[in-house]
């Protein structure tokens, strides 16, 4: 664990995952663009990597900024060890921490949960 004092950080990031209308009436909601730059919560861990909390069909998916293979994520109502294992691979960065990775995923369930109560409230 290192000394270094995580910060979350907030933007607005609408949610870009694409929905087709199916014929018959279904839809079918696509995986948005993820990226560096998607993301509504993140935490900064090294100059090369983060962890983040985007938009992903209506709910916020969490996952690496930078990774090695697409799309890994899970919803931030996941467990925080649960979205880490599934995760981790993806870290890129033998100087991060696991510990500073959960305190991160820590930080971004609580802001959603917060965001979340506050619009339902």
């Amino acid at each position: 664990m290192t000394d270094r004092i995580l910060e979350l950080e907030r933007k607005g990031q609408d949610d870009q995952s694409p929905v087709a209308v199916l014929p018959g009436g279904g839809s079918l909601m696509m995986t948005p663009k993820l990226g560096g730059s998607y993301w509504a919560y993140r935490v900064i861990l090294s100059g090369r990597q983060a962890i983040v909390g985007f938009p992903k069909f209506g709910t916020i998916g969490i996952g690496f900024a930078e990774e090695e293979d697409w799309n890994t994520n899970l919803p931030y109502r996941c467990g925080t060890e649960e979205i880490y294992d599934h995760i981790a691979h993806n870290k890129g960065d033998d100087t991060i921490s696991r510990e500073d990775c959960l305190e991160a995923i820590r930080l971004i369930q609580q802001a959603v949960r917060e965001d979340r109560a506050e619009v339902q409230g």
